[in-house]
């Protein structure tokens, strides 16, 4: 599964790279998450539930940085396990650009998943993905550019 898009965070490119490194922020964005803790300055575990199609699961996993750049850009690779319903991996290319009026955020996403919602086909998954990274940027956006 591949994802991209852009946001215009109305926010200077610090405050929104402070955020993107801001577990409580995170957790408060993530859709279904549970638990979202920093274990290093570069490692964080997370616990999500989320519903696919007909299928709703809990995944734990861990979650790192790579690549930083700050506070321009960083890779985030993670893999999460979902029990009986599969599991989640893959990595996400975050970049951050000062423009007028804000910081444009762009990501790259590379996942792959298996199980049960491998199950569910491409377009399910790929159109969930999209509806859940819509969720989380237009929360985060209302929060970062509000601080």
């Amino acid at each position: 599964m591949d994802l991209n898009g852009e946001y215009l965070i109305e926010a200077d490119r610090q405050t929104v790279w402070e955020a993107l490194n801001n577990p409580e922020i995170l957790a408060e964005c993530v859709p279904g998450c549970e638990k979202l803790e920093m274990t290093s300055e570069t490692e964080m575990s997370a616990t999500v539930a989320i519903r696919i199609g007909p299928v709703k699961a809990r995944f734990s996993g861990d979650v790192t940085l790579e690549n930083i750049n700050a506070p321009e850009s960083y890779t985030i690779v993670g893999e999460g396990k979902g029990g009986i319903a599969g599991f989640a991996k893959g990595g996400a290319d975050v970049k951050l650009t000062e423009q007028e009026g804000g910081t444009l955020l762009s990501y790259t996403v590379d996942a792959q998943v298996g199980g049960k919602l491998a199950q569910l086909g491409s377009r399910l998954i790929d159109s969930t993905a999209k509806k859940l990274a819509d969720k989380f940027f237009k929360d985060f956006s209302e929060k970062v550019g509000s601080a």
